[in-house]
């Protein structure tokens, strides 16, 4: 008598998210330090090799299992690639870029790209991009941004100073703070655990600045080929998932820009990657510009 094995495909749902304000507290949970080893291996290169304690949730490099199968499940040609419909802001009128006047971005090395990318146009339109300042941190995630200052801590400097991120934007006059991190959390903290840290992140801006408005965008996409057992794309959109719904909850702006970046895999579109045959994840031009342009169509009214 043969026997059969059926295949069980999982199919990857993920499901809304929108919106500052600060209308529930929670306090982190304190968990075991993940593998500093693991983690630098996970993200080869991209996250810092430092050891530092997980401040919340899943703390292990393995802690999120589920997108191995997911990011297999992708490469083959019978499967279609179905985006996630996340709650978000809605799409509107294109904004003056005075809109962003005192506005600052908080990211790692892809925020950063947008940082110089802006310097570089206002050399010849001072007025581009309005007058938006960042705080970027090649390493930076939400789980390090949370540690305490120190000689090796990464933070950024602000005014020859390394300072907290919430500081910093308060000296800067900040009315409005764009947050996106996360990609280097998924793999030392697991999903759960970096939208948990980006949370209590996100709450002490909230406290420092009263009144400030908060826009969380989504993590965005790899290239295919450069996604880690770990650090993969399906983990990444469970990431934006459970971003969008604190967000929805705590009343802070979601902004889904990733759902621009995308190829019809899920996987960062190739001309909008700049280092194809290293990580796979940074930004070209071409993807700032569209980028900015979502940032400024997705202004919450």
């Amino acid at each position: 008598m043969k026997l059969r094995h059926l295949a069980v495909s999982v199919l990857i749902g993920a499901v809304l998210l929108s919106g500052c304000g600060s209308k529930q507290t929670m306090a982190p949970v304190v968990s075991a330090s993940p593998s500093s080893t693991a983690v630098h291996q996970e993200s080869s290169g991209l996250v810092s090799s430092e050891s530092a304690p997980s401040l919340t949730g899943t703390n292990s490099a393995e802690g999120s299992s589920s997108g191995s199968s997911a990011v297999l499940s992708r490469t083959a040609s019978s499967v279609t690639y179905i985006p996630p419909v996340l709650k978000s802001v809605a799409e509107s009128a294109e904004a003056s870029p005075s809109f962003l006047d005192h506005a600052v971005f908080v990211g790692d090395s892809v925020t950063l790209k947008l940082k110089n990318y802006v310097l570089k146009k206002r050399k010849s339109d001072p007025g581009f991009f309005g007058t938006a300042a960042f705080l970027t941190a090649g390493s930076m995630g939400s789980g390090n941004a949370l540690q305490p200052l120190g000689k090796d801590s990464i933070h950024p400097y602000y005014n020859g100073e390394k300072a907290l991120l919430e500081d910093s934007a308060a000296k800067m006059g900040a009315d409005k703070v764009y947050l996106m991190l996360g990609i280097n959390d998924v793999a030392p903290y697991g999903v759960e655990g970096a939208a948990e840290n980006l949370e209590t992140l996100t709450k002490r801006f909230c406290d420092k600045i009263p009144g400030v408005k908060i826009y969380i965008q989504s993590a965005t996409p790899m290239l295919a080929d450069k996604q880690k057992k770990t650090l993969n794309n399906p983990n990444l959109e469970r990431y934006n998932k459970l971003v969008s719904e604190i967000c929805e909850k705590d009343g802070w702006y979601f902004l889904d820009v990733a759902s621009g970046m995308r190829d019809d895999t899920g996987s960062l579109k190739r001309n909008y990657c700049s280092d194809p045959d290293d990580l796979g994840l940074h930004f070209t031009d071409a993807a700032c510009d569209v980028w900015i342009h979502y940032i400024l169509t997705h202004t919450g009214g």
